[in-house]
């Protein structure tokens, strides 16, 4: 969409070129066409012809003294008839020895088209008006254009440099101080941007309240068409704008461009606008570092289900996150999906309180297994939450259980849906792993190893202990022979200061090895 200075609507109503100090001066008096007020003033023109009209192109307010229509009521309608023919803004009347007061004639006329007729009581030089509506138009033009290309330049720039739409959407509700919502056409939110309490503010009944809105761009709620070759794909809305209507639609369609071209050059496809949104919340949702409950609009608007709900917090490893939301579709499980890092997605169901969340949940990981096969996806789990602002927790510990098997799927017989209790010794380190007493353990029952740094014999260690010491199974995994892992196994005792055939001196050494591996990943 190009916009040109011809074709931006001007910023100054008829209601507001009445409250002008020069013009207020004049004692101007609306008497007709008083519900009208608050069309736009596009230009002002001086002209006491009676056929004015022809000389229009729309959106002028016409000042007149009316002298060329002294005594004939007939020219004096067909002028007000001429104007609304041209669709005039409105019509100035200056009274004096032509009309000492309103006429009639043009009163009638004009309340019957509609088309504003004011009067000045004092006297008044046209020009001043002229001169001061025109100075305001042209700056405000001006202004205009120069932000629609500071708008456009600041975009474009962030685009090349390959900047993700979260970074677009700040500029541009830095641009129009208010909050910035990017939704699809099923109004499910995909980003936002703006003060975070007035963002909130905006989410918290983000449905209702953008159906409501509709298609009106009242109360500074302005939305551009988001979409390409005749097919829409979502809009971008400013959200309680206070400037002037004009202005923010600029900035609303200058916004747009920007982000078709985002997704043209591919920056992303709406789809993974939606993964996007998703991984924002669920990542905020895992660190902690936003309180639960902050979270719940936007939870809410990105169209998960959160009232008297059960959640259920799961993460996936090395599944595909595009595969996973296809199963909860296809499972018609309401939930949200996304990529954390290291191999792992997050996903959150959100189930009705009278279902099975327990079934559902393995009957989602027998699924998937079923598709990827169970030695390529580990399904972990945490217990359902009845509340909210457990959620975090519950994914957190959803993460460890994952974490926990990542290293362990080939010794485990692990069920389809593997929770804390699953995991035994080892998610209880994964869960302990950065408290600075296990870690200090770790480092003194190792030292005689991590000090030479010897990772094979590290690695013998290791699969000794997760055999349950068992030599033959051990020599066979290290492709060795017996006596050379005889060999191997005295020096690791020499070096740790330990017996392995003692119970208790294992098992010590066997925590603070998957004390010491865990805080390595």
């Amino acid at each position: 969409m190009t916009i040109t200075l011809d074709s931006l609507e001007p910023a100054l109503s008829v209601r507001q070129v009445l409250t002008l100090e020069r013009v207020l001066a004049g004692e101007p008096e609306v008497v007709a066409g008083a519900s009208h007020l608050d069309r736009p003033v596009r230009w002002v023109h001086v002209a006491e012809a009676a056929d004015v009209g022809v000389m229009l192109t729309g959106g002028e307010m016409v000042l007149t003294t009316g002298v060329l229509l002294v005594g004939d009521e007939d020219k004096q309608a067909e002028y007000v008839r001429s104007l609304h023919r041209a669709e005039a803004a409105a019509v100035v009347l200056g009274l004096g020895r032509a009309f000492p007061a309103a006429p009639d004639v043009m009163r009638r006329a004009a309340e019957r088209c509609g088309l504003p007729m004011v009067v000045l009581h004092r006297p008044f030089p046209f020009a001043e008006l002229t001169e001061e509506v025109q100075s305001r138009l042209v700056r405000r033009k001006f202004a205009a254009v120069s932000l629609s290309e500071a708008v456009r330049t600041e975009l474009t720039a962030l685009i090349t440099a390959g900047a993700p739409l979260q970074r677009l959407l700040d500029e541009v509700a830095r641009h129009s101080a208010c909050p910035v919502v990017v939704t699809n056409l099923a109004h499910r939110v995909l980003g936002t941007a703006g003060e975070r309490p007035a963002v909130d503010d905006v989410l918290r009944d983000w449905e209702r309240i953008s159906r409501q809105a509709g298609g009106t761009e009242g109360d500074g709620w302005i939305r551009a068409e988001l979409g390409g070759g005749g097919e829409r794909w979502g809009r971008i809305v400013l959200c309680g704008y206070r400037g002037d209507t004009p202005t923010g639609r600029l900035l609303a369609d200058r916004a747009a461009e920007a982000l078709v071209l985002h997704r043209m050059l591919g920056g992303g496809a709406a789809c993974s606008w939606e993964e996007q949104s998703a991984q924002s919340l669920l990542t905020d949702l895992v660190s902690g570092v936003v309180p639960a409950r902050q979270l719940l609009p936007r939870a809410r608007a990105a169209g998960l289900p959160v009232n008297r709900r059960t959640f259920v917090p799961l993460v996936v490893r090395d599944g595909d996150p595009a595969r996973l939301e296809r199963l909860l579709r296809l499972l018609g499980l309401p939930g949200l999906v996304a990529e954390l890092a290291d191999g792992a997605t997050a996903v959150l169901l959100s189930l009705p309180r009278d279902q099975d969340a327990g079934a559902l949940a393995e009957h989602f990981a027998t699924r998937l297994r079923t598709e990827t096969g169970p030695d390529h996806t580990v399904v972990a789990a945490a217990e359902p939450r009845a509340a909210w602002d457990d959620v975090p927790t519950g994914l957190r510990e959803a993460q460890h259980v994952a974490d926990a098997v990542a290293d362990s799927s080939a010794v485990l017989d692990l069920p389809p849906v593997v929770r804390l209790k699953d995991v035994h010794l080892r998610g209880l380190i994964r869960l302990l792993r950065d408290d600075p007493h296990v870690q200090s353990f770790a480092e003194r029952e190792l030292d005689g190893l991590l000090r030479e740094t010897d990772e094979d014999l590290l690695s013998v260690l290791r699969t000794y202990l997760a055999t349950g010491r068992n030599k033959s199974r051990t020599a066979q995994l290290h492709h060795v022979s017996r006596p050379a892992l005889y060999r191997r196994l005295e020096s690791i005792q020499v070096r740790l200061g330990v017996d392995l055939d003692d119970f208790e001196q294992a098992a010590s050494v066997h925590i603070a090895l998957l004390a010491h591996d865990a805080q390595q990943q």
